[in-house]
């Protein structure tokens, strides 16, 4: 709350002399009828996006939810709207990592990165992108990613463009709707293999398979396991909770069919980065809640597990707004495409961060990027999920950025984070063999 009891909105406007971000603040009416007011008007604005995507795929911007006119020049809190609903406190001037610093930080570089994560940051940024937030969901699908700039390097570096697995082979599985595609990576030796479900990130919004590829060649490899990599439907066309369903059903397949992918029955994980770590979390969640077969791990990379962060959630929103590739605006873009309904924002199975209770759910490995705007998210889901009695390890690696995981053969990080998260996968594939 403000002093004077409104609650504010925020907009971030860059000082060019200082290289920081100013928050500028407006208050509003504050009593139950302008709050609903203020929900009722970001609804209608989700609900007028939902319908720009079915006519074109019109974009439609949100610069009004995010408005005001005082400048906050000192560190008193401020609030900050997230996808156009979640209000909660940030600090109000922060230092600008993505941009040139009065250190001299070079405007592709970001304050304390790690110098082999700087090669892929730069080698994205020399793809010149159009920013995704000034772009619709077809448009974005088509820029090259931070997978794409991983390849660069890879080539310039000469290395092997892929890390060679024994096999891989593609899939339809039965789906809610239709049926659901899934690539099955299988590693080198004699089967059955243990089986880690895996979802792809991307905001639930972009990005693919194939985006994803090098984290699930890694996987299977050092955790000696089948990936099998879901291509769960996304949002616009199938907003919250499409990827959920498709999620959830894969899962339950593979369980229930571990033989039909080289598997050994009853020794199936889940695991995801970003996007994919809400849906891998949320897949144990709604297993419990319906009494079905639980997987016997969960891998939550980076993940995404509020829709409407607030208090100690938006700490790293506002810290690393403006890094890359995941910043504070892209945020913004993928939940008003995925969040068609504000329900899905306070909706465990959207938000498994706002769960009531967390207990009964398979043990988890939480690795969070440090120039992460996610960060936040991560350490206060680990420490949820510790309290509820879930065995949990979180680490966080400093100098690396969201999508660092899958970069192991350029980034040293990376490597150690895959080696952690295959250490703890064969620990509970071991535990349930």
């Amino acid at each position: 709350m403000c002093p004077s009891g409104g609650v504010p909105g925020i907009e971030v406007a860059q000082s060019a002399a200082s290289g920081t971000i100013e928050f500028i603040v407006a208050e509003v009416d504050c009593d139950l009828t302008g709050l609903a007011e203020r929900r009722r008007r970001m609804s209608n604005v989700q609900n007028d996006r939902l319908m720009n995507v079915m006519s074109g795929w019109g974009r439609s911007s949100r610069r009004g939810l995010l408005t005001g006119a005082t400048r906050v020049a000192g560190g008193g809190a401020v609030a900050l709207a997230m996808g156009g609903i979640g209000l909660s406190r940030a600090r109000g001037v922060l230092a600008q990592d993505a941009t040139p610093g009065a250190d001299g930080t070079p405007e592709t570089e970001m304050a304390g990165i790690d110098p082999q994560m700087q090669k892929i940051i730069s080698a994205l940024t020399s793809f010149d992108n159009p920013p995704i937030p000034e772009l619709n969901p077809f448009q974005a699908r088509q820029l090259p990613s931070f997978a794409n700039a991983y390849q660069s390097v890879l080539s310039e570096e000469g290395k092997p463009a892929i890390e060679p697995v024994a096999n891989v082979s593609h899939t339809v599985i039965p789906g809610p709707v239709d049926g659901i595609v899934a690539r099955v990576y299988t590693p080198e030796g004699s089967g059955p293999f243990p089986v880690l479900v895996y979802f792809h990130g991307g905001g639930f919004v972009i990005a693919n398979l194939d985006t994803y590829d090098a984290s699930c060649r890694a996987l299977a490899n050092a955790a000696s396991c089948v990936v099998v990599s879901v291509a769960y439907r996304q949002a616009p066309e199938n907003p919250f909770p499409a990827a959920v369903d498709d999620a959830y059903a894969a899962t339950q397949y593979v369980i229930a069919n571990t033989a039909e992918f080289g598997g050994k029955a009853g020794v199936v994980a889940v695991g995801g980065e970003s996007a994919g770590g809400n849906l891998a979390t949320v897949v144990c969640l709604r297993a419990r809640d319906e009494g079905a077969a639980l997987p016997v791990h969960q891998l939550l990379v980076y993940p995404l597990v509020t829709l409407a962060p607030e208090g100690e959630a938006l700490e790293s929103v506002a810290q690393y707004g403006q890094a890359k590739p995941l910043n504070a605006d892209l945020l913004d873009w993928f939940g008003s495409f995925y969040a068609a309904d504000p329900s899905a924002l306070t909706n465990p199975y959207g938000s498994p961060l706002a769960a009531a209770d967390l207990s009964g759910i398979p043990p988890a490995t939480v690795i969070a990027a440090q120039i992460d705007p996610l960060q936040s998210q991560g350490s206060l889901y680990a420490d949820a999920l510790k309290a509820a009695g879930v065995d949990v390890t979180y680490t966080l690696y400093e100098g690396v950025t969201h999508e660092f995981f899958g970069l192991t053969m350029v980034v040293d990080k990376s490597r150690d984070a895959v080696q952690e998260a295959a250490d703890r996968l064969t620990a509970s594939f071991d535990a349930a063999s």
